[in-house]
């Protein structure tokens, strides 16, 4: 088994699926997508849901346990694209294919309105792009994003990249460089596709960012909402003291990453109700 499918399967020991989940498997528009389908769904409720993984190691069987969270918290169905990553795959193949499967879910007529993205990490980042693609392209944009501990300057210059370097467990400054470089290829790191703090965002949905305040990419995530907010975006920030990157994978045991999870499904789920 690759280093890929091993990181999966921990993953999946670490963080169990919660119980009443259906979990089916689909290609739509040629991206092979895992559909998570709660006890109950809300009238068309949908939810895309973008994995981490710093565009190389992430895949959505590690994903059951979070996005099945909101699954059954939001009563939505939940879309999680099987995206080809890095290094077999570079800049924009990612966001090609979770943008294919918002075309999808854009074909079989489902309220935009009731359509949210959420992501973590490079998916937190991506939450972003691919609202931007879908603006580009002329469709009709999503209620909301929420992005879970966004890593959104491929640059890593953020002051925090220096000054939280060690603190947080998860991430560092020299792999985030390395796997930065696997995903960029010959590209910048500037290119707004990468790294959407250099993006135009004019005239987005609504967005929450939630960063912990041990993160290594804290200061690029402060830096987005600042970007979104200067560009008319309405944002909403929340750092979390002492927690570390994508901490919400833990709300069944650690309290802040319960709160943190309550927090933007509360705010999907008020923007999905106007």
């Amino acid at each position: 088994p690759t280093i890929r499918q091993n990181y999966m399967k921990a993953l999946q020991q670490i963080f169990p699926s919660p119980d009443g989940l259906q979990v089916a498997f689909k290609n739509l528009n040629g991206i092979r997508t895992m559909i998570l389908t709660p006890p109950e769904v809300t009238a068309d409720r949908t939810l895309l849901f973008i994995h981490g993984g710093g565009y190389i190691h992430g895949g959505v069987e590690g994903y059951q346990s979070l996005a099945g969270k909101y699954a059954i918290e939001l009563h939505a169905k939940v879309y999680l694209p099987d995206y080809r990553q890095a290094p077999e795959y570079k800049l924009p193949a990612p966001i090609e294919d979770v943008f294919a499967v918002y075309q999808y879910l854009n074909d079989q007529q489902i309220n935009p309105q009731h359509i949210a993205l959420v992501g973590d990490s490079a998916g937190g980042a991506m939450v972003v792009t691919v609202m931007r693609w879908i603006r580009n392209h002329g469709l009709e944009l999503p209620a909301a994003g929420s992005a879970l501990s966004p890593w959104p300057n491929l640059t890593n210059s953020g002051e925090t990249m220096r000054t939280r370097d060690g603190l947080d467990p998860v991430a560092s400054k020299t792999f985030l460089d390395r796997m930065a470089r696997a995903f960029l290829g010959d590209q910048l790191a500037t290119d707004p596709d990468a790294s959407p703090v250099y993006a135009d965002v004019r005239g987005l949905p609504p967005i929450m960012i939630q960063t912990g305040e041990n993160e290594v990419m804290m200061a690029d995530a402060v830096d987005l909402a600042g970007h979104l907010a200067k560009n008319r975006v309405r944002v909403t920030l929340e750092v979390w003291p002492h927690m570390f990157h994508v901490w919400h994978q833990f709300y069944s045991v650690l309290p802040a990453a319960a709160g943190a999870l309550n927090n933007s499904v509360r705010f999907i789920e008020t923007e999905m109700s106007k």
